[in-house]
């Protein structure tokens, strides 16, 4: 599946138990000789009478991480058509997130931004409204959306070379467990351009938390409205920073395929379930 080109492999663990292993993780998403994708999702049960489902999300390099805005509308579409609901209640390691039906789209409630520098596990005290990073990206604002963000403006982001200066800033020392880089432009009011490079990932078509963390870097740096369109490579997302302090993000999801993998794809004992 993918959201604005943001791609996935979708595993329904549901009725039968799946755990990946990195390796697997790293051959599965490998472009050349597996299905290729930025993250794994995999759907399980619920985990309490709260939720509907439980999901899990893995980058390409492996790790697992707390949230995927994009990834997360594409469970709940997906949720929508076996069920013919409109609203479904998602457990992540993150916390629990509520998705549901807006015309031909989804809607996702990602909750309140965490704005401390302890929420992106910086490795010192510094103030997350101008972000003083060394190297090739400085003064950035920290934002954390259950995953750590750093925002960059700059006036013409395709001038950047985001694959040099992503990866340096991914890994910066500042950022105790890496982080995600966004550059951006305000274009107006309600609309930015944005780029991203994805923790573990690298560059990618759409990242729909770091979308929620652009604006909600360009409403505290007085630049934008509270609502905006995020134009990105791969298409446009609809984010609300609500004066309630959730974030609200809408945009597409896509099935690009179903299927079975073969066991000869992965290394080791391979996973009993059915990919999307």
């Amino acid at each position: 599946m993918h959201g604005l080109g943001n791609d996935f492999i979708v595993f329904d663990a549901r009725l039968v138990p799946l755990a990946l292993t990195a390796t697997q993780v790293r051959a599965l998403t490998n472009r050349h000789t597996g299905i290729g994708a930025d993250t794994i999702v995999v759907i399980k049960p619920p985990c309490d009478n709260s939720v509907d489902l439980s999901v899990e999300f893995y980058n390409a390099d492996g790790d697992a991480i707390g949230t995927c805005g994009n990834a997360t509308r594409c469970v709940a579409s997906l949720f929508f058509a076996q069920t013919g609901r409109d609203q479904v209640r998602i457990a992540t390691l993150d916390g629990n997130l509520t998705a549901w039906r807006f015309g031909e789209d989804v809607s996702v409630d990602m909750g309140c931004p965490g704005l401390d520098w302890r929420s992106i596990d910086l490795t010192d005290k510094r103030d997350m409204l101008h972000l003083a990073v060394d190297g090739p990206l400085t003064d950035g604002v920290g934002v954390s959306m259950g995953n750590p963000h750093a925002v960059f403006f700059r006036d013409d982001v395709e001038a950047v070379d985001l694959s040099a200066v992503g990866p340096a800033t991914e890994r910066n020392a500042l950022f105790a467990k890496r982080v995600n880089v966004e550059v951006a432009a305000v274009l107006a009011p309600d609309r930015i351009r944005m780029r991203v490079w994805e923790r573990g990932v690298g560059i990618t078509q759409a990242c729909g938390s770091g979308a929620c963390a652009t604006l909600v870097a360009a409403v505290r740096r007085g630049l934008t409205e509270r609502k905006a369109t995020l134009v990105l490579d791969g298409g446009d997302l609809t984010i609300e920073w609500r004066a309630d302090d959730h974030v609200i993000m809408t945009g597409p999801a896509a099935t690009s395929f179903t299927g079975e993998i073969e066991h000869s794809l992965l290394p080791g004992e391979a996973p009993r379930a059915a990919a999307a």
